[in-house]
């Protein structure tokens, strides 16, 4: 369920091969030539094949058509169109690509309730690593793991968009079929606010 791109931008509408042989769900992809693009997200929980994220920000989700020409992925490519962090002309670009694998990964989206009886997101399987952001704010990325805390609540907290330091944050934890929320915080469990999440 994760393959490794590598291609050269030609800056006009084309087509990469991603080898999963299903849909990715998520891709990351980096303008490896240019030091001033973004980490860019393709993410289906964001709901549109025009959304994308950054994630070495703080930025809410965004949209436009310069991405991925409001096209989904298909079982063999995805679509980049004309914006330098994705198909700048001549600049070299890495991307990685996950599609599903049931009982070792899921990608998708919940809704916060706003309560410290927070949501239960559904994965099918006891998760090992979580990476989440509310996609409706401007919030850090967040990454919790079985390792660095090994029982319930997962309250140690990394920030991929930033060089903070680990920090204790408001716990979540881990269940036999997916993970549950434990506060009413923005950042994670805001009311009504959405949330994208990569688990395995």
């Amino acid at each position: 369920g994760f393959s490794i791109v590598s291609y050269t931008g030609t800056g006009s509408l084309a087509t990469v091969g991603h080898g999963l042989g299903v849909a990715p769900k998520v891709i990351l992809y980096k303008n490896r030539t240019s030091g001033s693009t973004d980490w860019g997200m393709y993410h289906t929980g964001l709901g549109s094949n025009n959304s994308y994220m950054s994630i070495n920000t703080t930025n809410a989700v965004s949209s436009s058509t310069n991405r991925f020409n409001n096209t989904a992925p298909t079982s063999s490519v995805y679509t980049i169109n004309t914006h330098a962090t994705i198909n700048e002309s001549s600049s070299n670009f890495i991307a990685y690509c996950f599609a599903e694998k049931k009982g070792y990964s899921k990608f998708g989206s919940y809704t916060g309730n706003g309560n410290a009886d927070g949501t239960f997101v559904y994965l099918g399987f006891k998760p090992a690593f979580v990476i989440f952001k509310n996609s409706t704010g401007a919030n850090n990325w967040n990454m919790r793991d079985n390792k660095r805390n090994t029982y319930n609540p997962t309250n140690k907290n990394l920030y991929p968009n930033n060089s903070n330091a680990e920090d204790t944050a408001v716990s979540i934890d881990f269940v036999s079929n997916g993970f549950k929320l434990r506060d009413s915080a923005d950042t994670w469990n805001g009311s009504g606010n959405t949330y994208i999440y990569m688990a395995f």
